[in-house]
């Protein structure tokens, strides 16, 4: 029986970033993956959707010229489209096997092995491996989790990956269906509406059981996100319950119930069931292996489960579900099993992006979370219209809003940038946030100009009531709002 410093299941993110932080301690390390290296990670998930959703944006650019200079606007080939996703996710792929067979060399002895197959944790340092030349068992002294996560499905919803989708099935489209309804209103649900609307070839519905969209995030930039969503023809039942959705002659036929009783019916092409994804954890672990978990995944202290020398990282944990968390957590058991951490692993700063149109970058709380806890806080915002860069790009929607304690200290807790390069806009604030830091160094930060990040600037400024735009003559462009005791009021600026 061959033995390993470690052993990681799953070669998503979570688990390729653990294996490759292994080798940097000298240790023998097995990583074992069932299907493709990569995971959702590139498959299926994060690198196919977002390849799709920049080939969308340029669709949506072109779309938008043509009206303006009376040209007549193109149709998109799905599959031309489709082979684009492809490069994107083959060349990705190919980078890390590259990378992968041949790490040794870099590391001048052999320390990193690869099986493919499916593996069991049969006991608390051995696992069996099955794959297409038989089954084996190997030792390792510690195991590492990190087995990904799947789309979850309604048991009431006949998902064939051919009619009804999930996220899964979007590769097994011929063309862009002329129709489609996407249940589930939440991050996913959001970014495949705005991908299909972009191209302007499928009439797309979305079913929302609350009265918005992104029911977690502030109502500013759902308003956004709505108005864009909608002027593309999206249609949004709000306050809609799904009743039934079945195939009829190869449409879907579905039916929604309104809160006040109403009840409609409707046919589209084909529909996507976006409801959020479930941990793979079935016949992973054998009965014999005691491990606590619940419905949301294998429950861990930062990244160690209740067994001790088995680790659990990425979205099979009940952690936030991201590929930049799985990677921190991968790296970061494999530092705990074989040395110290730096600092604990934290979760407060991790930042987000949502591809929508705009897009949404967040780091830290939002204004929700921030009065669900009661936090005395102050809110500043700054539109893109105040923006040079904004106004350069002739795209002035959106803006930037930063949140920090109601006290003197103005600790940074949070920050939403709503507009284009909203990504590239957050990491200095993420930085602060780790430290605990108030806002005192953005503040005299030299920017690059023209760039959106000057944005942040000019919002710290205000909050520090130098601003070199007054909010007093500005007022629907710049804003401040305080919170205490759940009562929310406007800050006076001169």
């Amino acid at each position: 029986m061959d033995k390993y410093d470690v052993c990681v299941i799953g070669g998503g993110p979570a688990g390729y970033a653990a294996a490759m932080r292994a080798v940097d301690f000298k240790k023998k390390v097995l990583l074992i993956e069932k299907n493709k290296i990569g995971g959702a990670g590139i498959h299926n998930g994060a690198l196919s959707s977002k390849t799709w959703w920049e080939l969308s944006r340029e669709a949506f650019a072109l779309r938008t010229h043509c009206k303006s200079t009376n040209v007549p606007t193109p149709k998109h080939n799905f599959q031309i489209l489709k082979e684009e996703v492809n490069k994107a996710v083959n060349k990705r792929q190919e980078l890390l096997e590259h990378h992968m067979h041949n790490i040794n060399l870099n590391a001048g002895a052999d320390l990193f092995h690869f099986r493919q197959g499916i593996a069991k944790v049969v006991g608390e340092t051995v696992v069996v491996v099955r794959t297409d030349d038989g089954e084996f068992e190997i030792e390792a002294d510690n195991i590492i989790l990190a087995t990904g996560s799947r789309p979850r499905k309604l048991d009431n919803i006949p998902i064939d990956e051919n009619i009804i989708l999930t996220s899964d099935g979007i590769e097994n489209l011929k063309e862009f269906p002329k129709s489609m309804v996407i249940v589930g209103a939440g991050v996913i649900g959001c970014e495949f509406a705005t991908i299909f609307s972009n191209f302007g070839q499928t009439k797309v519905h979305m079913i929302d059981k609350g009265d918005r969209i992104l029911p977690f995030e502030d109502e500013d930039i759902v308003s956004v996100i709505e108005q864009n969503l909608e002027s593309k023809e999206v249609l949004i039942h709000r306050n809609s319950r799904l009743v039934e959705m079945k195939v009829e002659n190869g449409m879907v036929v579905y039916t929604l119930e309104y809160d006040n009783g109403s009840k409609e019916i409707f046919h589209v092409e084909k529909a996507l069931v976006s409801v959020g994804r479930i941990p793979n954890y079935e016949n992973l672990l054998s009965a014999s292996v005691k491990i606590n978990m619940d419905s949301r995944g294998i429950i861990d202290d930062l990244t160690q489960t209740s067994v001790p020398n088995i680790y659990a990282v990425g979205d099979i944990t009940a952690d936030i579900a991201l590929v930049n968390v799985g990677e921190l957590e991968g790296r970061y058991s494999i530092e705990k099993i074989f040395g110290k951490p730096e600092k604990d692993l934290i979760y407060e700063n991790i930042s987000t992006i949502m591809f929508l149109a705009p897009e949404v970058a967040g780091v830290g709380l939002n204004e929700i979370k921030a009065r669900e806890a009661n936090i005395p806080h102050k809110v500043v915002s700054l539109d893109y219209s105040c923006i040079s860069r904004a106004i350069a790009m002739r795209n002035t929607e959106g803006f930037i809003k930063v949140i920090v304690s109601n006290d003197e200290e103005m600790r940074v807790l949070g920050m939403r940038v709503v507009g284009e390069h909203a990504s590239s806009s957050i990491e200095a604030v993420a930085l602060l946030i780790s430290m605990n830091k108030g806002i005192e160094e953005l503040a005299e930060l030299i920017h690059p100009h023209p760039s959106i990040i000057e944005g942040i600037q000019e919002c710290v400024r205000m909050l520090l009531n130098k601003s070199m735009l007054k909010p007093g003559v500005l007022r629907d462009a710049m804003r401040c709002t305080s919170y205490s005791d759940g009562e929310i009021k406007n800050v006076a600026f001169a």
